[in-house]
């Protein structure tokens, strides 16, 4: 009679946010990348994708997954590129131990949740990625350390090698054609600098209109500007920026972060089509984070935006007042400033158009902090019987 045992894990997983961008590949296929990149992961009390993932050979033979209730494709090659390598990584441990359940050989039935819109600009797939393999790899007890997992996780989306860990992370771009040397790295943990804050404005949760693999591909084959990114901007940002998180010095950090914003939007610009992700809200916000820093006399804030138009806007804990207190002074009807206790400024010396186009255009506000990698979790997403938990 054949074993109907249901084997599960779940694990969460963190978004990270890009203060040096990667954008552009040199091999698609592999999601190997033209540039080298650092993020810093946020917490995942705000951001997190939640994953469990079971096998059995009760379950139909198909391997499925299901995002936020909804029944997704895993046909693709990047899904595929998963299964396959954390299958071939169980295989190998069944091979050396035969006492060991052939979990490499049932269907897989994988079901997420995110806490946040979903494809939006707010590195959903990177979370989701991360997730799904931490999940598998803790299913199959596999032995692989997060930045052998990265070489896994990045072939499914690039920048979810970097959410494998916490703290401030660096996806070294590599050089070998297998890939094998295309890995996530720790440059210091949460710990290091835990007084790292981050305030992200949602100015749109619609799907963006050019995603970021179409949009990396145009620009690699129309962008003049892009070569020059690759091969002199970001090596020299990756320098300053290593450097700027290790002495935990927030006015290089924040200045390489807006620099390496700027560039890799201009790049965009400089595709043919070009390319925007940022929209009038975005400006809007970056002429906010000049103000504040103005006032400052120092700076103090750092605007950046990923593939969509979303603010992230880095910030030490101590300028708490300043820098969030003023936005909240825009934007304090809005959900997210809950729990924070937060001393509203004042908006002299902010531009007033922006301030309107501010309150006109962002939905929600989210206020997090650098966090922890992948937590392993016992609440399960999957029922004793198999199906998914209803909620």
């Amino acid at each position: 009679m054949a074993d109907s045992t249901i084997y599960q894990a779940s694990t969460t997983a963190p978004v990270n946010i890009a203060v040096v961008k990667y954008w552009g590949k040199r091999d698609p296929k592999q999601n190997l990348p033209t540039n080298s990149s650092i993020s810093v992961t946020l917490s995942q009390k705000d951001l997190r994708t939640h994953t469990t993932a079971a096998c059995s050979a009760s379950f139909p033979k198909e391997d499925t997954l299901r995002l936020n209730s909804s029944p997704q494709d895993v046909s693709g090659a990047r899904t595929q590129a998963c299964f396959r390598e954390l299958r071939a990584l169980r295989s190998a441990v069944e091979a050396a131990d035969h006492s060991l359940p052939k979990l490499s050989t049932l269907p897989l039935r994988i079901v997420s949740e995110n806490n946040f819109p979903t494809a939006a600009g707010l590195a959903s797939s990177a979370a989701g990625f991360a997730a799904l393999v931490r999940a598998i790899a803790n299913l199959y007890e596999l032995p692989s350390s997060p930045t052998e997992l990265s070489k896994i996780a990045r072939q499914g989306s690039g920048s979810a090698c970097r959410s494998l860990f916490g703290g401030y992370v660096a996806w070294q771009m590599g050089s070998k054609n297998d890939g094998s040397d295309s890995v996530a790295v720790e440059v210091a943990p949460a710990s290091h600098w835990p007084t790292m804050r981050a305030l992200i404005l949602v100015v749109s949760a619609e799907k963006k209109g050019v995603s970021s693999t179409s949009g990396m591909q145009i620009t690699v084959a129309t962008s003049k500007l892009f070569k020059q990114r690759a091969e002199v901007v970001v090596p020299e940002h990756m320098e300053l920026m290593e450097k700027a998180i290790l002495s935990k010095d927030f006015e290089s950090f924040a200045t390489v972060t807006m620099m390496d914003s700027n560039s890799f939007h201009a790049t965009c610009a400089d595709t043919f089509p070009p390319i925007f992700y940022l929209n009038d809200v975005s400006k809007a916000a970056i002429r906010v984070v000049e103000d504040i820093n103005k006032k400052a006399g120092k700076i103090i804030a750092a605007y950046t935006f990923d593939a969509g138009p979303n603010a992230v806007i880095y910030f030490e804990e101590e300028n708490l007042d300043v820098v969030a207190g003023t936005l909240k002074a825009i934007l304090g009807e809005l959900d997210g400033w809950q729990g924070n206790q937060i001393k509203v400024q004042g908006t002299e010396g902010v531009d007033d158009r922006a301030v309107q186009t501010l309150k006109d255009g962002v939905s929600r506000v989210i206020l997090t902090s650098v966090g922890e990698g992948p937590i392993r979790t016992e609440e399960s997403l999957i029922q004793a019987n198999g199906e998914p938990v209803e909620k």
